[in-house]
């Protein structure tokens, strides 16, 4: 199991900024991909920003050029710092762990650290 748990949310005014951290312990050996989600109210969970164990990035088009995920060297802490924030980006933000391991992989997610941008 994979515990991930996330950090850095908080109220913020259109055009702040604010780092997003999240931490995963247990078996975090296997972890090739660590991601951030958001959900607004009302909407459907989406893919916000990815990194994997070989470095390479994927970003949400309406976060390109705001956002920044990074990673730690053994792919148990990533961030996600984000800038020029809008009011639209207001959501819960989730991270997720990918895991493979015997052949068979794994989605972890966390409990969520909540985003205000007020306008």
């Amino acid at each position: 199991q994979v515990h991930l748990v996330e950090s850095g949310g908080g109220l913020v005014q259109a055009g702040g900024s604010l780092r997003l951290s999240c931490a995963a312990s247990g078996t975090t050996r296997g972890i090739n991909a660590l991601g951030w989600y958001r959900q607004a109210p009302g909407r459907q969970r989406e893919l916000v920003a990815v990194i994997t164990s070989a470095v390479t990035t994927n970003y949400a088009d309406s976060v390109k050029g705001r956002f920044t995920i990074s990673r730690d060297n053994v792919m148990t802490t990533t961030y996600l710092q984000m800038n020029s924030l809008k009011a639209e980006d207001t959501a819960g933000y989730y991270c997720k762990a990918g895991r493979r391991t015997f052949g068979k992989y794994y989605d972890y997610w966390g409990q969520g650290t909540k985003v205000t941008v007020s306008a």
